[in-house]
């Protein structure tokens, strides 16, 4: 079924669709709510319970905090990359999903990954020590297949010829940790030149940029987000310094075994 203009005026009580800020429509049997790419300014929607399998016309709310998406036909996690864009969204509800899979802990930290800005995921509040953790132990979500790719870069040149530059290459790692995080994305002008792609092999370039990526972010992240941060890399450094000790006592009991 599809939720129409004048199903949505007559539960909303409204005479237009840019006046509607909450909607409620629970159990109505809905499959397509592309109507949504209409209305701009709601802030709170139900749509629990229907037969809702993409959420792409979302994507434009950007003033929408609460959604409520509880019993739907949500394939994968990948249609959340359509919320990524929507700030203020902080209440998020998705359980009992296709999407949502069998592994509870991987499914809450991999949406965690993917909307860091949410306060309450599935009616249980989102805590600092799980945004770290997401952090390490989410999976990053792609793009859902099939979803329209501009032929043109950011910088307006077709990506056959910026596919190899540098530069643009340091943008996009940039701006894809901004947008993870709800930051806008910085103009090629906020960069500097880099070297030739040829001075440096492919995967040496990759964790250059990688890391100037991360150094530009921390520019523009708050105490909070700092703390975050800082708790994932403590994760992160943690794990280095065990696998070290590992390596270490497996070399040590290697040169026993050799001297016995």
């Amino acid at each position: 079924m599809k939720l129409t203009r004048k199903l949505v005026l007559a539960k909303a009580k409204a005479s237009d669709l840019e006046s509607v800020k909450k909607l409620n429509c629970w159990g109505c049997n809905l499959n397509d709510i592309s109507i949504f790419s209409q209305m701009p300014s709601i802030e709170v929607l139900t749509l629990s319970v229907n037969n809702i399998s993409s959420l792409s016309p979302l994507a434009g709310c950007l003033y929408l905090s609460e959604l409520y998406l509880r019993r739907n036909a949500i394939p994968t996690l990948s249609e959340l990359c359509h919320l990524r864009p929507l700030p203020r969204l902080r209440v998020l509800w998705l359980a009992e999903n296709p999407c949502c899979g069998t592994d509870a802990t991987r499914y809450r930290l991999t949406v965690l990954r993917c909307l860091p800005r949410l306060q309450k995921f599935d009616n249980q509040v989102v805590t600092e020590d799980e945004l770290a953790l997401a952090l390490v132990q989410g999976d990053e979500v792609s793009t859902p297949t099939g979803s329209f790719q501009n032929p043109l870069s950011s910088n307006g040149l077709p990506d056959a010829d910026t596919e190899n530059d540098p530069l643009n290459y340091n943008m996009e790692e940039t701006n894809k940790i901004r947008e993870e995080l709800g930051m806008k994305p910085l103009s090629r002008d906020k960069f500097s030149s880099l070297s030739s792609p040829s001075t440096l092999e492919k995967p040496t370039m990759r964790k250059t940029h990688v890391l100037d990526a991360v150094l530009l972010l921390l520019r523009d992240l708050d105490e909070e987000e700092l703390q975050v941060v800082h708790t994932a890399t403590q994760n992160r450094l943690q794990t280095f310094t065990l696998d070290s000790g590992d390596n270490q006592r497996l070399s040590a009991q290697k040169n026993a075994d050799i001297q016995h």
